[in-house]
């Protein structure tokens, strides 16, 4: 296989391009029941979620439309992240800092709802028998999900920094992107927030 000298030392863009569409295909059902749509919530969301969408409750809804957003600031991340030739150094140190920071809290989040659903599903802690089916599509759909997006982050903001001239800078802007959301949620985790 010939590969042109130009591309064969270039870090892959596949990690930014996955980041970006797990961002933008995450945001869709944000937008939907944001915008009074219900179709697969009953049997995904919690039931409290599910009333709140269906009362279409102010406060909800405006927390739907704000997750879509930030969700769509993911997939921009992640094609950020794929162009690196245009980014100076400060834009690089930034984008190393969310991403790590996204990284963290997305994986954080994954991995609580695995825990606590396979602790459900071992009988270690009981929970409702009404929200059985609810926390194993927490356990199998929602918490994999959020453990795949921060992965793709991970791996972008790797490959980005790979290829970045200020690369020492940018590994302190991602260390304490990374830090800083694994202290928020260490933080939010024992004050029982969430």
């Amino acid at each position: 296989m010939n590969l042109r000298p130009d591309t064969a030392n270039r870090p892959a863009r596949w990690p930014g391009y996955a980041a970006a569409v797990w961002g933008f295909a995450f945001a869709v059902p944000s937008f939907y029941w944001a915008m009074g749509g219900l179709t697969g919530a009953s049997s995904t969301l919690a039931p409290s979620l599910l009333e709140q969408a269906r009362e279409r409750d102010p406060g909800f809804i405006a927390v739907l439309w704000a997750t879509g957003v930030l969700k769509v600031v993911g997939g921009l991340l992640g094609l950020g992240l794929v162009h690196r030739h245009v980014w100076g150094r400060g834009m690089n140190r930034l984008l190393q800092l969310m991403a790590w920071g996204a990284a963290v809290l997305l994986v954080w989040h994954g991995a609580e709802f695995i825990g606590h659903g396979l602790l459900v599903q071992t009988h270690a802690i009981d929970i409702d028998p009404d929200l059985q089916s609810v926390n194993r599509w927490y356990t199998y759909l929602w918490g994999p999900w959020f453990v795949a997006g921060g992965a793709a982050l991970v791996l972008a903001a790797r490959t980005h920094l790979s290829a970045v001239a200020d690369r020492r800078d940018a590994t302190i802007a991602g260390m304490v992107g990374g830090l800083g959301a694994l202290a928020l949620s260490v933080t939010i985790l024992i004050a029982g927030i969430g």
